[in-house]
């Protein structure tokens, strides 16, 4: 019994063992990665050794190298005359080797102590995450409210060089309240973006949506708010205050306003109605027909037309039709920008009518609204859930009168859009129902993989 549960025990270290070296080679080798930019300045390394010995031999005369050779010649002499070359020679070279090895292993295991994060994640496995990241395609998505933040969350593990380009309409809660008490531009949705890129996203969003209960003024308001209300006012404007965010909070990507003007929506309803304000329109409870912004011709932030002008794809939606996506589009250069983009362009529809914007819509009146704001179709393809939600959803959301979009296929076809249908929903224990930022990321990464691929 005892030589047998020693003999497993061995076979078990053995196995270990192997394991743990297999891991620490496959890890090493994971450094001569074409791409990581180590390589070579490894070489240069060793050349920069090599110079240097030369210089300072030639510095002292050679003198103490010469004896230091011939001291070497006689070693290898009596190692040649007991061991022959052919044997004594790979020896050696295989011995200096595994100094270097040794040497280099220690090098990097310091560096990978004071450099890796607190994750159990190795600092190659880490290097190699960010090169990708950043070789990623430009990618540039337009919305706001939620559903961009949604988007955003998902679409950072497939590149870091993303750009969310946010509206600016916003008048209702915390955001409201300091456009009217600072005069700042509301940072409501700017904030849910920065924290859907951040690296820490749990712990950040936590403390961005957190909102004060207590305190003269403060009550109502979000931390993220405050944040970003900070930063405009220490940096000059919003653009300043959010780039400064960007670096404290090291987020992958970029987070932009669509314009740096004190815009406000108004609204044309089917009663003949006019309502002021992003606030308001929802609330409203008529059906819209017109929808504009006052300033009418805002001029579009620089950086935000530079970003769609260099885009390899560009998103717009998911999010309300009226109060977030489209006052992006209200924009003229912005809507000049994606227009002349050759980049392939999709619209994320909404899983669910709103009641108070889109009650009744179905996927091809989404289209129609964008491309009326617009004046002209901007996008190529629109993304449509595939799975209906379950009874109890549906039923929940009855009784706030929203009903999942239908797909009118003849209409959307007609308009010369291409139909992408996938499973991209996420439902929670109370039938709330949203888009799953892996699934939504996942649908959308592939079908640009294909454009681009035809393309």
């Amino acid at each position: 019994m005892s030589i047998g549960f020693l003999r497993q025990a061995l076979n078990a270290l053995q196995k270990q063992s192997r394991s743990r070296t297999s891991y620490r080679v496959n890890q090493w080798f994971k450094w001569l990665s074409p791409g990581l930019s180590v390589k070579r300045w490894l070489l240069i390394s060793v050349g920069g050794v090599l110079l240097a010995s030369l210089g300072f031999a030639i510095w002292i005369r050679l003198t103490p190298i010469f004896w230091a050779i011939e001291f070497l010649k006689g070693i290898l002499g009596l190692i040649t005359n007991i061991v022959p070359y052919y044997i004594s020679g790979p020896l050696v070279i295989l011995g200096g080797l595994l100094l270097l090895l040794w040497g280099q292993t220690r090098t990097v295991s310091s560096i990978t102590e004071v450099l890796r994060s607190e994750g159990d994640e190795e600092l190659i496995d880490v290097l190699l995450a960010h090169r990708r990241l950043y070789r990623g395609p430009k990618i540039v998505a337009i919305g706001g409210g939620t559903g961009l933040s949604t988007l955003l969350r998902g679409l950072k593990v497939y590149s870091a060089n993303i750009t969310g380009i946010v509206t600016v309409a916003d008048d209702g809660g915390s955001s409201g309240r300091l456009r009217q008490e600072f005069g700042v531009l509301p940072p409501g949705d700017i904030r849910n973006c920065l924290a859907a890129l951040a690296d820490e996203e749990k712990l950040l969003t936590e403390l961005f949506q957190y909102r004060f209960k207590a305190g003269d003024g403060l009550t109502g308001h979000s931390f993220g708010n405050l944040f970003l209300t900070a930063m405009s006012d220490i940096t000059g404007d919003l653009e300043r205050g959010v780039a400064a965010s960007s670096k404290v909070l090291a987020i992958r990507g970029q987070v932009l306003p669509a314009t740096l003007s004190d815009v406000r929506l108004w609204a044309e309803l089917a009663d003949g109605r006019r309502i002021e304000g992003e606030s308001k329109i929802t609330g409203a409870g008529g059906k819209i027909v017109k929808i504009g912004c006052i300033p009418a011709n805002s001029p579009a932030l620089p950086a935000a037309i530079k970003a769609i002008q260099e885009a390899d794809y560009i998103i717009m939606g998911p999010g309300s039709l009226y109060t977030s996506v489209i006052p992006n589009l209200l924009v003229p250069e912005i809507a000049d920008a994606i227009a002349a983009s050759n980049a392939p362009r999709i619209y994320v529809c909404n899983i669910m009518t709103q009641p108070g914007e889109t009650q009744g819509y179905t996927v091809g009146d989404h289209i129609k609204a964008i491309d009326a704001a617009c004046g002209r179709p901007l996008f190529n393809a629109v993304l449509v859930h595939k799975k209906s939600p379950s009874d109890r959803a549906l039923i929940r959301y009855a009784q706030q009168l929203s009903h999942p979009v239908f797909l009118d296929r003849e209409a959307v076809t007609q308009s010369g859009r291409r139909i992408v249908i996938a499973n991209v929903m996420h439902e929670d224990e109370t039938g709330c129902v949203r888009h799953n930022p892996q699934r939504l990321a996942r649908v959308l990464w592939r079908w640009y993989s294909g454009a681009h691929h035809v393309k």
